[in-house]
């Protein structure tokens, strides 16, 4: 009797990094797990060994920055059961998003020497722009410990248990005193989605927002704060256009202030 088949796992690179990719090699023995209930058929940063489609779960790395992007990651849809972005670059444009909010011709002038050589898009967009996508995970990078939850939330058939809090409340598990009360330090912690562990307060620094928007942020009371530490519109639309610079509510966030800024005398 023929073994029976086994679920399909496809790894896509878009415009990014690498470093969510690297979370999944960085799973280590759990990945070794996860091999004897997947194939992993497409996974160009761990082996030049390819099969082809259809995939049953396909996870995709990076934003959408070149016309070619935007026609790849149709095809990649198209050939996958389930689609899964990982990290803030396909989530919400990543850090390259910058772009958005400039004049894209002026940096395309100084950065290259012959650019009419260049094919890219005026924008760096996520995922989710373009296709449809069956579930997001946030991140720069993401979790590896998330990762596997998603993984194994594919393979049970049932939805991933990842968490919507704030990395307030992974602060309170740690024991770490809050930077921004007791130390008057910017911190996006109290608006940014848990995943990381709160890496940054534990070492007295403000969390930057990697991990994008958490579920129900108070961006009003956040942005208030800021300015009762000191800091200026022009300030609080830099912290906000980061890593998920067009995550709908950072996004508000940075245009709102950049709208005060622009009052300023």
């Amino acid at each position: 009797m023929p073994a029976p088949l086994r679920p399909r796992l496809a790894v896509w690179k878009f415009a990014s990094c690498d470093g969510c990719q690297l979370s999944v090699l960085d799973l280590e023995d759990d990945l070794l797990a996860i091999a004897d209930r997947l194939e992993i058929a497409n996974f160009r940063e761990a082996s030049s060994a390819v099969v082809d489609g259809p995939y049953d779960l396909s996870l995709v790395e990076g934003s959408v920055t070149t016309p070619e992007d935007a026609r790849r990651i149709r095809e990649v849809r198209a050939e996958s059961r389930v689609l899964v972005t990982i990290g803030a670059c396909a989530t919400a444009g990543g850090i390259q998003s910058l772009r958005n909010f400039a004049e894209f011709e002026e940096f395309r002038r100084a950065v290259y020497a012959r650019p009419e050589y260049l094919d890219t898009l005026a924008t760096s967009t996520p995922i989710a722009d373009h296709v449809p996508v069956d579930f997001e995970l946030r991140g720069c990078p993401i979790s590896k410990h998330q990762l596997l939850e998603v993984v194994s939330a594919f393979l049970q058939g049932r939805s991933p248990n990842t968490p919507n809090e704030s990395v307030c409340i992974e602060c309170k598990r740690r024991g770490t005193v809050c930077v921004l009360v007791a130390r008057g330090t910017p911190c996006l912690g109290p608006v940014t989605q848990a995943g990381c562990g709160a890496i940054c307060p534990a070492f007295d620094r403000g969390c930057y927002g990697c991990f994008g928007p958490q579920g129900s942020p108070n961006i009003p009371s956040m942005v208030g704060r800021l300015h009762e530490l000191g800091m200026t519109p022009g300030a609080v639309q830099r912290v906000f256009r980061t890593y998920n610079a067009m995550a709908p509510a950072f996004k508000g966030a940075a245009d709102a202030a950049g709208a005060e800024k622009g009052t300023e005398p």
